[in-house]
């Protein structure tokens, strides 16, 4: 099988390995459409850091896949069934969770246990929309972790496929308002045809479009956008000084980007101002039955923000693409 091979900065081979075999109680999964994830993209870039991808072995954790083969004591699943291999538990170690092996050709699932490792994508889901369910589950723990309320109102922070999951799980928990932030025009007018408010913050004074949007309160510790929940999925270093110096008290934050370096924190803000700053986790299986459940429903043209498929051989283009975020929003590897 053709996998691609992380073997450091700027150097991803896309080589042959053998097509894994099944044992009595595994699965093999041929891949139909694995994402390219922020993750892949700042490894490429910089070295693993904190993301789970090792030197030497595959990679890919965004992806969607059919079942090409399966033991005889595998119960729940049929040949050619499309499932969502889930990262943290698919390989049978959480610590290879970027190690799946989206950017290869075949997964093998040991022991394989439906409902935990892998999961049945509903037939209303298409098959590249269903390459988004590994981002929006993260992006969905975000929200849910903030503990969104019906009509309460919401500023995210980047427009890439993490933001736009969160903006899309912030509206199905109710969240009656939703702004999405950033500096890419072509990402926001992705955003804005999901039906969301958007700023550019680098033309639009941010404060004051929050203003105008959500209204203003006054408190002992001054006026501000009357906003509950913030969600920093963009992960520039500034960014979480910004949200506490707008936050109203009370104001829940969720960080859920991923930054190379520690971050300062205002203390006084998050004492004075009862400030909540919130990780995420990651996802965990209701996250994913949620997530499948917006996908199902139709109710967002989620299609819309895959902007770029590549084939495997191209993946080194395709992850310079992603990294792109004036002409890319998702970029996808299609089998």
């Amino acid at each position: 099988m053709k996998s691609a091979i992380f073997n450091g900065p700027y150097d991803i081979a896309v080589t042959e390995r053998d097509t894994p075999v099944c044992g009595p109680r595994d699965v093999l999964l041929r891949n139909l459409h694995a994402g390219v994830c922020g993750s892949d993209v700042s490894v490429y870039r910089h070295g693993p850091g904190a993301h789970q991808i090792l030197l030497g072995e595959e990679f890919g954790h965004e992806v969607v896949s059919e079942v090409a083969a399966m033991g005889s004591e595998v119960r729940g699943l049929s040949l050619g069934d499309r499932v969502y291999p889930y990262p943290l538990l698919a390989k049978g170690d959480p610590g290879k969770a970027g190690c799946l092996g989206g950017f290869s050709e075949y997964i093998l699932v040991p022991g394989c246990r439906v409902g935990e490792q892998v999961f049945p994508v509903d037939d209303r889901i298409p098959t590249p929309v269903a390459g988004l369910i590994e981002p929006f589950t993260v992006a969905h723990r975000a929200v849910r972790r903030c503990r969104p309320r019906q009509g309460e109102k919401a500023v995210v922070f980047g427009a890439g496929t993490i933001g736009i999951g969160a903006a899309v799980a912030l509206r199905s928990f109710g969240v009656g308002q939703v702004m999405v932030v950033d500096l890419s025009d072509f990402r926001l007018e992705k955003a804005a045809g999901l039906g969301f408010e958007t700023c550019n913050s680098g033309r639009e004074e941010l404060g004051r479009r929050a203003a105008e949007l959500f209204g203003e309160t006054k408190t002992l510790m001054g006026t501000f956008p009357d906003a509950d929940i913030y969600v920093e999925a963009a992960g520039a270093d500034e960014l979480l000084a910004t949200i506490q110096t707008m936050a109203k008290p009370g104001s829940r934050i969720g960080a859920v980007a991923v930054h190379p370096k520690p971050v300062p924190v205002d203390l006084v803000r998050l004492a004075y101002g009862e400030q909540e700053i919130i990780g995420p986790g990651g996802y965990r299986p209701e996250d994913v039955v949620d997530v499948m459940a917006v996908m199902a429903s139709g109710q967002f043209d989620l299609a819309s923000i895959i902007t770029h498929t590549f084939a495997l051989d191209r993946i080194v283009e395709a992850i310079e693409t992603a990294g792109d975020r004036d002409r890319s929003l998702h970029v996808a590897i299609a089998y």
